[in-house]
């Protein structure tokens, strides 16, 4: 049996407060890391002492030193060494991505009245900068990836700052196979529990008060596609989640409700699509036919932007292993 090559690494921190964040309560940090990428490591006043296989030990370096910078160029590093950083630095180690690249800006954010909301992968940024840039933006991706919650914060944002008059919250009433005239109760209790997600990222981003307030007053819609149809949508930003389940006709209808000084994002993901096998998603016919139009912004997030638990990304690169 080949002798494995082992190799020791010895890290230097000049900020003291930033390294034990790094570390984390009890090392837990450390554990992660060392439990993910099989290494040891530790630590001696300033220094961390890495010792495992020479390619494993390479990258639990370049883990620590990620980690660290972030952690250094962000404005509260302690709630964000708290947070799932650390997980979200392993989940791109495990897609093989180049740690040296530049960190993502702290700057990239959407603003709500209970807090801001961070990028918390290249891709998120990216996508981040497309809503800010495009009238219209599809944003494609896995579950998990951020898609939905990331456009209602955009939303939040331009309503909190007045650059719109009202949200517009939509997706369509097609699931796994159901159909609303079996479920129970009057139309607003059977079409609510579609609704939810998009209920469940306001409440995190406004005031529970704020967000019936703005229910009642119409500021907030939340509402099935098939109520968008006969209107102009002006001075509004306007949300459709799960499109891969509108129908091309559905998608062309409320792509053309949109009025003056409005923004539109439509999220959804194609390996999802519950519609009859035999019906063309709206969102991939969409997708394929605006892709070249001005003011019309298309982004696909990964499964290096899964920002759920990390099982989760590692599910989905099973799945995606299976299938390619």
């Amino acid at each position: 049996m080949a002798n494995v090559e082992e190799k020791s690494l010895r890290l230097s921190f000049d900020d003291n407060d930033i390294l034990l964040l790094v570390c984390g309560q009890h090392n837990v940090n450390l554990a992660k890391i060392e439990k993910t990428l099989n290494v040891s490591i530790d630590s001696f006043g300033n220094e961390l002492r890495i010792k495992g296989v020479s390619e494993q030990t390479k990258l639990a370096g370049d883990v620590v030193q990620r980690f660290f910078k972030q952690l250094s160029s962000d404005p509260d590093p302690k709630s964000a060494a708290g947070g799932p950083l650390i997980d979200d630095i392993l989940r791109l180690v495990e897609y093989g991505h180049d740690l040296s690249k530049p960190v993502t800006s702290a700057q990239i954010f959407a603003s709500t009245w209970r807090k801001k909301i961070f990028a918390r992968t290249q891709g998120q940024s990216e996508y981040f900068n497309l809503m800010r840039e495009s009238e219209v933006v599809f944003g494609l991706g896995p579950a998990g990836t951020g898609k939905t919650y990331m456009a209602v914060a955009m939303a939040v944002d331009y309503l909190k700052s007045k650059k719109v008059e009202k949200l517009i919250l939509s997706r369509p009433a097609v699931e796994a196979g159901e159909r609303l005239g079996f479920l129970p109760g009057d139309m607003k209790e059977k079409v609510d529990p579609y609704l939810r997600p998009l209920y469940d990222a306001l409440y995190d981003m406004m005031p529970a008060d704020k967000v019936e307030r703005m229910l009642g007053n119409g500021e907030i819609e939340i509402a099935p596609l098939a109520f968008m149809r006969g209107r102009t949508l002006s001075n509004a930003f306007v949300i459709i989640d799960e499109a891969q389940n509108t129908t091309s006709v559905q998608m062309k209808m409320v792509l053309t409700r949109l009025g003056q000084d409005s923004r539109m994002v439509i999220t959804g993901d194609l390996s999802q699509v519950d519609l009859p096998s035999n019906q063309l998603s709206g969102l991939a016919d969409a997708t394929a036919r605006l892709r070249d139009i001005e003011g019309v912004g298309i982004y696909r997030l990964t499964g290096q932007d899964v920002v759920r638990h990390p099982v989760v990304a590692r599910i989905l690169k099973a799945y995606d292993t299976e299938q390619s």
